[in-house]
């Protein structure tokens, strides 16, 4: 949510900016959020006025009872009854006004930085650099769930049958290679001195609204019946949510924190949900990094963040290219945001396996996440969020990345210490 001063004095840079989104079917609406701002703030002012009438007015009733003018004093509390009841009315008005002048104003998105290539959608995202040579070896590769089956190691249909489309069941060498990167990724990620975290799987909604926009609730979340519960769609909701009307002190930042969680997404509007792999599923696990941090130190953080994740998977053997993404592809809630996209040999071509964001204010203030600085003065937090790894859909990249021949996989030096010293892995089936 962008501080509502923009839209009284900078209408102009807003609008460019639903501009550079596509958004321009939102423009309207800023008409509406100055008319509605307009109100509260008279309401405001009324209330304010009616206060101060009927202060005044209780320290005369109090001076007038002292001189046993009885009749004028409750005279003057009769009218001290009608202001009370004029204030309730206003004040139920400006409470109503201010919610919808909220709702309005969590519609319009972030800022975007100046430097955001201009695009409609992910197709118009600009590759910024790689990292590692992207080989195709002179044997095939199979396709990923054919690699994860030739070591027993995975069963969708049976998944199918107790859970529907979009689950699986993972085992043996494939099950704990999962929860092997999970492992690396954590202490990877404690060695950068991020705190280790394990959050709330199920949030409230008001947790959910200040964390992303409606129209990604709606094709994200699954909501638990008869509760105002949702699932988390990725730890960084419950992580940021963690911080709701709280004043840090300046002392307290940067918050560095790195989450573990399962992960549940509707992936509503999705391609592909009934595809025999893992690539897109309503269900997998995630090992994040999350920062809140002044202003001023927003970017450096973005450049450490995604530059972690080069750095892990390269540790991996996997190469990948950062992806700068396109106006028309950014969140609402994000200023500026990179995938980094894996090397597929199989496919030829790189897919997303991390995406970095810097959100500014726009979580913050939504959330009333503060810090006071040590001149006294408060302002809004920033907020960023990192993939670190997200398996089951990295195991496409590890797998193909990393299988040989003969259909064993190479497990890197890196990783031995938590798939027990084993320096591959041997499928059980051909």
């Amino acid at each position: 949510m962008i501080d509502i001063n923009l839209i009284r004095n900078n209408r102009t840079l807003v609008e460019e900016n639903l501009k550079k989104k596509y958004q321009e079917s939102k423009l309207p609406i800023l008409d509406e959020i100055i008319e509605i701002d307009k109100k509260v703030r008279q309401l405001k002012l009324d209330g304010d006025n009616f206060r101060q009438i009927r202060n005044t007015t209780s320290d005369e009733i109090g001076k007038l009872y002292k001189e046993k003018k009885i009749d004028e004093a409750n005279n003057k509390k009769e009218e001290v009854k009608k202001i009370n009841e004029k204030l309730l009315e206003i004040e139920k008005e400006e409470e109503q006004l201010s919610l919808k002048l909220k709702e309005k104003m969590m519609i319009i998105p972030n800022i975007i930085a100046d430097d955001v290539p201009i695009g409609k959608d992910d197709s118009e995202n600009i590759e910024e650099a790689k990292f590692g040579d992207p080989i195709v070896p002179n044997y095939e590769i199979p396709y990923h769930s054919d690699i994860m089956e030739s070591f027993s190691g995975l069963d969708k249909d049976a998944a199918g049958r107790v859970s529907g489309n979009g689950f699986y069941y993972l085992m043996g060498d494939i099950a704990r290679l999962h929860s092997a990167v999970l492992a690396y990724a954590r202490d990877f990620m404690i060695d950068k001195g991020f705190t280790y975290c394990i959050p709330p799987y199920m949030i409230h909604s008001e947790a959910v609204d200040g964390v992303m926009s409606f129209q990604e609730k709606e094709n994200m979340m699954y909501k638990i019946e008869g509760e105002d519960l949702y699932l988390i769609g990725t730890s960084e909701h419950s992580m940021i949510a963690k911080f709701k009307d709280q004043i840090l002190k300046e002392s307290d930042l940067p918050i560095t924190m790195t989450s573990y969680s399962p992960c549940f997404r509707k992936e509503v509007g999705a391609h592909g949900i009934e595809e025999r792999g893992v690539y897109r599923i309503h269900q997998f696990e995630k090992q994040e990094m999350v920062v809140l941090c002044k202003k001023e130190d927003s970017d450096e953080w973005y450049n450490k963040m995604w530059n972690y994740s080069v750095e892990l998977f390269r540790t991996l053997d996997i190469p990948v290219r950062k992806l700068i993404c396109c106006s028309g592809d950014l969140a609402d809630l994000k200023y500026r945001s990179c995938d980094i996209e894996a090397w597929s040999p199989r496919q030829k071509k790189y897919f997303e396996v991390c995406s970095c964001s810097n959100l500014t204010d726009a979580q913050a203030r939504r959330l009333a996440i503060r810090v006071k600085l040590e001149n006294g003065e408060k302002e809004f937090v920033h907020t960023l969020n990192n993939t670190v790894i997200a398996p089951p859909r990295m195991l496409i990249a590890f797998l193909e990345n990393n299988y040989n021949e003969d259909g064993s996989v190479n497990i890197p030096k890196a990783l031995q210490p938590y798939m027990g010293g084993k320096e591959k892995i041997i499928p059980n089936k051909r």
